[in-house]
């Protein structure tokens, strides 16, 4: 069973900067499209940014694009999301998973997820 690690969140004022880190354990993921998602309170989970299996093709959603990076490592079985220009609005607990639009699903576990706070 794959056990997912996710840190680097924090409190960051608006304009800031932040790197979160998603370490697999268990058994190598870079078979697998990954993921970064976020949920805010009272609101649903929604997804940030996507990277292929082997790096090569990443996506974002639109609230993100041109702020926030996704990249991995999978000799060190990780993805990262670099996020700058920080907001307010994207203040939420980040977890990582699977892509489910490659994958049909969430394949791993859900980890923890790290808190990220925005203040302005």
């Amino acid at each position: 069973q794959v056990q997912l690690v996710e840190s680097g969140g924090g409190l960051v004022q608006a304009g800031g900067s932040l790197r979160l880190s998603c370490v697999a354990s268990g058994r190598t993921f870079s078979s697998y499209a990954m993921g970064w998602f976020r949920q805010a309170p009272g609101k649903e989970r929604e997804s940030v940014a996507r990277i292929s299996w082997s790096g090569g093709s990443t996506y974002y959603a639109d609230s993100v694009k041109g702020r926030f990076t996704i990249s991995r490592d999978n000799a060190k079985n990780t993805v990262y999301l670099q996020m700058n220009s920080l907001k307010p609005e994207d203040t939420a607990v980040y977890y990582c998973n699977t892509d489910p639009r490659v994958h049909f699903s969430f394949l791993f576990v859900w980890g923890q997820g790290t808190q990220v706070t925005v203040s302005s």
